[in-house]
């Protein structure tokens, strides 16, 4: 799958959540909303983005926007992980990885300076008629968070 741009319809999807709901995009229409793909719960550099995102949520929410992360981990692993953080935002699910290969974020990368297929960390900024605004990707953790509040605010990044 091709990488998303700016202007591109956000692919659809429906996935099951750590906190017992089904998230569809359709069903989130009216509201922004930040979607980011991460390889696997309770690693150092996933925890270090959760977290992030967790202590900014009040700013996310203030901007309107739902955020909602999105591994191929189970909702058993997502819970552990949700309540060693405390982690304050929807987890979902996607084991068959069809959210992960329709956003682009399924692929090859380099790891440790080799090339092997897998998660790529992503986030996607989609405005309230289902467009994407803004997709990264390859995202380093440190300052990205920052990053997509910016651009939910107007700004750059």
């Amino acid at each position: 799958m091709a990488q998303l741009t700016a202007g591109s319809k956000a692919p659809a999807f429906k996935l099951s959540g750590n906190d017992g709901h089904e998230y569809a995009l359709a069903d989130l229409r009216g509201r922004k909303v930040v979607l980011f793909f991460y390889p696997r719960d309770s690693t150092p550099g996933c925890t270090t983005e959760a977290c992030d995102f967790r202590d900014n949520l009040a700013r996310f929410a203030a901007a309107g926007a739902t955020v909602l992360g999105v591994s191929k981990d189970s909702l058993a692993s997502h819970d552990k992980f949700r309540d060693k953080y405390t982690l304050n935002f929807p987890l979902l699910s996607d084991p068959e990885r069809a959210a992960h290969e329709a956003y682009g974020a399924w692929g090859e990368k380099v790891f440790y300076g080799k090339h092997i297929v897998g998660v790529i960390r992503s986030t996607f900024l989609i405005d309230e008629e289902g467009r994407v605004v803004r997709a990264w990707y390859g995202v380093k953790v440190k300052g990205h968070v920052d990053q997509v509040l910016a651009a939910l605010s107007g700004g750059g990044a």
